[in-house]
């Protein structure tokens, strides 16, 4: 995929996601969070020029930089999250003020590796940002079931407010 195309699917993925988690939800905990991870990463792995090869270690350095920073971001994000049973039992999710908080700072971060990159003449790829928005959002969405699972059966009041 060009470039373009990569930062289109990616802002298309961080609206959604944005959107989506400002809302209250129903955690369904079958559900397969996995799936649009896996086919972010999977499509950013294809792309032969996610490493610069004309700077290999700096552009691996970068590109490990970025993960370890977007597993770091994922796991705050997957803590902002309001968690609580309703009524019925059903555990309901909704993103906090918090949650839009670790949403910039992940940008600005991400902002802060690209200006790195680009002071040492580092070519990179849009597709490194393709598979740290995959990283983000299975961590995200591991911290948010396993703190989903610890709520007791009978509990009706908010895990995080």
């Amino acid at each position: 995929m060009t470039g373009l195309v990569n930062i289109v699917v990616i802002a298309a993925v961080v609206v959604l996601v944005v959107q989506r988690q400002m809302r209250v939800q129903r955690l369904d905990g079958e559900r397969r969070f996995w799936v649009l991870p896996l086919v972010l990463g999977v499509i950013a792995l294809r792309d032969p020029q996610i490493i610069d090869h004309q700077h290999t270690a700096l552009s691996a350095g970068l590109l490990a930089a970025g993960l370890v920073s977007v597993l770091a971001m994922g796991s705050v994000w997957g803590w902002t999250v309001r968690i609580w049973r309703d009524a019925d039992g059903t555990v309901l999710v909704k993103g906090t003020k918090a949650t839009l908080a670790a949403w910039g700072g992940m940008i600005a971060v991400r902002i802060g590796i690209y200006a790195v990159g680009s002071a040492l003449g580092v070519h990179q790829a849009g597709s490194s940002l393709m598979l740290g928005m995959a990283v983000l959002l299975l961590v995200r969405s591991l911290v948010v079931n396993w703190r989903a699972r610890s709520l007791e059966p009978a509990q009706a009041t908010a895990v995080l407010r």
